[in-house]
């Protein structure tokens, strides 16, 4: 007996089937994934191989449950090749061996394979040099799937034999087509509120094959439907997708950053606390903030760094959770301050002209001269005390004989700065005076 048709045009089991609905609903055909149109429609890279009929090695990156593992098994049927799959978490240096040796029989048969490779990122260095030759002679064709970005898990050699293709993170209406398609699979709407609906698509987050998962256990519950706090009773929602050694730290420190520096306070509190639901410790953020109220407020408002390092202090002294609000109000005090990164760019181009002039002496007139013999050699000699000027600026030059004097420190006129800039102007306007006079 054939089974029933899905909607998706692939084959599922029967409803009361033991395989998991993801498993029955999974695409039997390309042209039944959904949501990553850019690689499999029109001018896509994954639709122009097809239509040649020639398909390279290729990394797949993209977050869980996006189809990385469907679409690397429906290639290789689209295209004659033999598929070969294996896990980098659960294989070894031995089963590479025994896929690249079937791999070379079949290649003598006349017969390609399509070997793909599961958290790819997972082989160290060493093992992933172990593909090189088998690619680049064409034993097999290599599909990588990863989660992590390439570029800093997958060796340079390796990647520059690959194209990486970029899958997206599943959208609602997406997850929403995906549900339509389990509904229709089971015969009959998941009992849910329409608000309800709505929370389940974000308890998935993006991922298709946790949204089926999610959906099972719905199905499981034949009372009335499921309001949002029932919903979230029912089913056990996971952490956030947030890996602290791995990509997603960088990219929401980097989104916090940025927040901040764009003066968006709200956004920047987002991010802060995305970063804590997902278990991202305090104190390295804390960190951040010191630094970024170093190097893109600065002097614009001095209070930056004190406020940073309250943060600091306040956390120690109260611990999680009361301590996180003093690290929110750092953040919402840090967005909110004036910017400037004129001591940043200051720092860069005097350790730049540090290094430029090597080991130029210091003027003889602002040496001390604690010995005799050094004050015969004019050590201190003709230094003027500024205390001693009217104004209280002596207006002397500084920098070494052989150098020219060079402005690095430049400040906006904005914030503290203001301020800052007008004294600059004023000490300029005397010095030039006295360097006149004399």
């Amino acid at each position: 007996m054939t089974p029933p048709k899905s909607p998706a045009g692939g084959l599922f089991a029967a409803p009361n089937s033991d395989r998991p609905l993801a498993e029955r609903l999974r695409p039997a055909e390309l042209a039944d994934v959904v949501g990553q149109d850019h690689l499999l429609g029109g001018e896509g890279p994954l639709a122009r191989m097809l239509a040649n009929r020639k398909l390279a090695s290729i990394v797949l990156w993209g977050p869980p449950g996006c189809g990385k593992t469907t679409i690397a098994r429906l290639l290789a049927g689209a295209v004659g090749l033999e598929f070969v799959a294996l896990s980098a978490v659960f294989s070894g240096v031995a089963d590479l061996r025994k896929a690249f040796a079937e791999a070379v029989e079949r290649r003598q048969m006349g017969k390609a394979t399509l070997l793909f490779v599961d958290e790819i990122h997972r082989f160290n260095r060493g093992q992933q040099d172990g593909f090189l030759p088998y690619v680049e002679d064409g034993t097999v064709t290599l599909v990588g799937a990863t989660t992590e970005n390439p570029s800093f898990e997958v060796n340079a050699a390796l990647l520059s034999r690959c194209q990486v293709l970029v899958l997206k993170r599943l959208d609602d209406a997406t997850l929403e087509t995906l549900l339509q398609k389990a509904e229709a699979a089971e015969g009959r709407k998941l009992p849910l509120t329409e608000d309800a609906r709505g929370a389940l698509l974000a308890m998935a987050d993006g991922d298709g094959r946790y949204l089926y998962n999610l959906a099972e256990q719905v199905f499981q519950h034949r009372g009335a439907p499921f309001d949002t706090a029932a919903l979230a009773n029912a089913v056990q929602r996971r952490a956030p997708l947030y890996d602290k050694a791995q990509e997603g730290h960088y990219n929401l420190i980097s989104a916090l950053h940025k927040s901040m520096r764009g003066s968006d306070v709200d956004a920047a509190l987002y991010w802060l606390a995305r970063m804590l639901a997902g278990g991202e410790a305090p104190l390295y953020i804390v960190r951040r903030l010191v630094r970024f109220a170093v190097e893109d407020i600065g002097l614009a408002d001095p209070q930056a760094l004190v406020q940073a390092l309250a943060a600091k202090d306040a956390y120690d002294f109260l611990g999680s959770p009361e301590g996180e609000l003093a690290i929110m109000q750092a953040v919402a005090y840090l967005a909110c301050a004036p910017k400037s990164n004129a001591v940043y760019v200051a720092a860069s181009g005097a350790n730049a002209a540090a290094k430029r002039t090597g080991s130029l002496m210091p003027p003889m007139h602002i040496l001390n001269a604690p010995t005799a013999l050094m004050k015969e050699l004019g050590y201190g000699k003709d230094y003027a005390y500024d205390h001693d000027a009217p104004d209280g600026f002596s207006g002397q030059n500084y920098f070494p004989d052989k150098m020219a004097r060079e402005i690095f420190y430049d400040p906006p006129d904005r914030g503290f700065e203001r301020e800052i800039r007008k004294r600059l102007d004023y000490w300029a306007k005397l010095r030039a005076r006295r360097t006149r006079d004399e």
